[in-house]
């Protein structure tokens, strides 16, 4: 029988805890699955996702990410078919956002550069789910789901990698960041 789900934070991981891989997450309950980006159910909702390169589709600011659900791509992350809001995935993330419940946000080396980091895997705190989801046509032609997650944990610090400002950056309100460098 598996573990009961886990909303919000997991005791002994902060903000900023490192990882050195998938499976490293799973056993700190930190995200469960191994390989799927979206760690949830149909019936509970989603207690964390993975940024980590997976869908062209997202969108990472740090404070805030425009995420794309699950589904419809092939073994080399090719989208070839219409995402289903009624995938497990896709659901929980409809249902977190109807229960407003939190959901942690794991950043991987793969994702956008400016917010990943280099190696393993980051816990970055809790986000919610702050508006429904909605269709969105992929560059491949088929639909996505989107749903836009902000920052509500303070605890910790994103690090800020890439072309931006030297510095740790810390969210100030659910739609600003500020940079301290």
């Amino acid at each position: 029988m598996s573990p009961q789900r886990q909303f919000g934070s997991i005791p002994n991981y902060q903000v900023g805890s490192l990882f050195k891989n998938r499976l490293a997450l799973s056993r700190a309950g930190v995200h469960r699955p191994t390989q799927a980006g979206i760690s949830g159910s149909k019936t509970d909702g989603a207690d964390s996702i993975v940024l980590n390169g997976g869908y062209i589709d997202d969108e990472d600011y740090g404070g805030y990410i425009v995420y794309t659900g699950h589904g419809g791509q092939n073994s080399s992350g090719i989208q070839i078919a219409d995402q289903e809001l009624t995938d497990s995935g896709n659901c929980a993330l409809k249902i977190s956002f109807e229960q407003k419940l939190p959901v942690r946000v794991i950043r991987g080396p793969n994702g956008d550069p400016q917010w990943s980091p280099s190696a393993g895997y980051r816990y970055d705190g809790l986000y919610l789910v702050v508006r429904p989801p909605w269709p969105h046509r992929g560059p491949h032609g088929y639909r996505v789901w989107r749903y836009r997650l902000e920052r509500i944990d303070q605890s910790g610090n994103i690090e800020l990698r890439g072309d931006g400002p030297v510095g740790r950056t810390s969210v100030t309100s659910d739609r600003q960041i500020k940079f301290n460098v």
